[in-house]
């Protein structure tokens, strides 16, 4: 079981700011999970499909490869932009 939670916009979208999900195998990668989000009904796919979604598991920025474990914190959140 890994913990998802979701900031700023995704979380105000989705109207949902976290939730527990169970791995289904061993060797499950951040890429999968993000595509298994993104196969809900809308608005999962819209919310969830920006290519520049930022991931971090366990407060570490990942990329799509990276392996999660058990006990995982995953946070989603969108790019953030300075001005």
């Amino acid at each position: 079981m890994i913990k998802i939670l979701y900031f700023a916009r995704y979380r105000e979208q989705l109207n949902c700011d976290g939730e527990s999900f169970e791995l289904p195998r061993d060797n499950y990668t951040l890429a999968e999970l993000l595509a298994e989000l993104r196969a809900r009904p809308e608005p999962w796919p819209s919310t969830l499909g920006d290519n520049n979604l930022l991931a971090a598991v366990n407060q570490e920025l990942s990329q799509a490869e990276h392996i999660l474990c058990s006990g995982d914190e995953v946070a989603l959140f969108p790019p953030v932009t300075g001005g």
